[in-house]
């Protein structure tokens, strides 16, 4: 697969095959797209309970949904949380994408995923966040934040993304 590049992205989005709402031609780096925090987070409690890991196993029983104001929320040293990204994103067919966390935020031990990156073809919706704070400080977290980064790559083939996340608008 191949890194586009700023000049390639901004083809895309004006042959209208890739599609970020909302957007501003200000997020587009040199190889990547800057992508915001949306107010929404899970927040995990800790359970006693064992959890299973199987196909059916629903992380939203684990956490409890708030939505952040202005003021944001304060994660502590290890507290792993998840958000879910401002804009809604619309990968075409024969494009996949990798999200990645800011270096900036990265270096005070804040990583913004920690192992599904991989955005598949044809993907359709807002992305989710799986925050946690490696620092050994605490990290307020404020919607709107340019949080992370999309790299787009080109596939080959022409499959898309039909799976259970598919048009997710929430986390």
């Amino acid at each position: 697969m191949a890194v586009l590049t700023k000049s390639e992205i901004i083809k895309l989005i004006r042959q209208g095959k890739l599609k970020i709402v909302p957007f501003d031609y200000g997020q587009i780096g040199a190889g990547s797209i800057d992508l915001h925090l949306g107010k929404e987070l899970l927040i995990f409690r800790k359970t006693k309970k064992i959890v299973d890991l199987e196909e059916g196993t629903d992380y939203k029983e684990l956490g409890k949904k708030i939505e952040m104001g202005k003021e944001g929320i304060v994660i502590k040293p290890g507290q792993f949380v998840n958000g879910i990204t401002e804009e809604k994103v619309k990968l075409p067919k024969g494009y996949a994408a990798r999200i990645e966390g800011r270096s900036r935020f990265a270096r005070i031990g804040l990583l913004v995923h920690v192992s599904s990156g991989f955005i598949q073809p044809g993907t359709e919706g807002k992305i989710v966040l799986e925050i946690v704070n490696f620092s050994p400080n605490k990290i307020r977290l404020r919607p709107g934040v340019k949080i992370c980064q999309i790299i787009i790559e080109e596939a080959k083939g022409k499959d898309a993304y039909a799976g259970r996340f598919y048009g997710q608008t929430t986390i």
